[in-house]
């Protein structure tokens, strides 16, 4: 019963933690997208950006972020022949990628606090495209938790599945993008 009720807490605290992602990086979309306003709108929406970044960081994601750690890290502990089964490997390794993604968007953060309301160096279509990174280990990871042994059975349509996904996504963010210069041209 103890390790259903860490469990649900994991999950309940990896859902907090990647709405909180998910949400960050537009907020970095947004402040880039100000680049386009006027002085005085730039810089009231630029200021909020920056608060609501931070806000979410301090008090979403990186409390979420370690709930979800300290529950993983129980389970495990819990159940230590999770350790012996390669679809654990595998997810930690796309644990490990999430962790970067994490220390990129920590340095955005910092980043944004510090520009003084100056635009963001990352060209706009980048930070979208880096919007959907999250989207994918997210895929990724719960695949993986779903599937167990299978991922590593069908490896190579879950690769084919998985890269017709990213470019779906890929291509959709662009025309999306595409039709929103076409419509501010309009």
């Amino acid at each position: 019963m103890l390790y259903l009720i860490i469990k649900a807490f994991h999950i309940i605290f990896m859902v907090s933690y990647f709405a909180g992602i998910f949400y960050l990086v537009r907020i970095f979309v947004y402040y880039k997208d100000t680049d386009a306003f006027g002085k005085t709108k730039q810089e009231i929406l630029r200021e909020q950006y920056v608060m609501m970044a931070r806000r979410l960081w301090n008090i979403i994601i990186i409390p979420a972020g370690i709930i979800m750690l300290i529950s993983g890290i129980t389970l495990i502990f819990l159940n230590f022949g999770l350790m012996k089964t390669p679809w654990f490997h595998l997810k930690l390794t796309f644990l490990i990628g999430l962790a970067a993604y994490h220390y990129w968007c920590w340095k955005k953060v910092q980043e944004m606090a510090t520009l003084n309301g100056n635009p963001l160096s990352i060209p706009n279509i980048k930070l979208r495209q880096f919007n959907e990174i999250a989207t994918f280990i997210l895929f990724l990871v719960v695949g993986t938790v779903i599937l167990k042994s299978q991922v590593l059975q069908y490896w190579w349509q879950l690769i084919l599945g998985f890269v017709v996904l990213v470019v779906g996504i890929s291509l959709t963010v662009k025309l999306v993008n595409k039709n929103k210069k076409h419509d501010s041209n309009i």
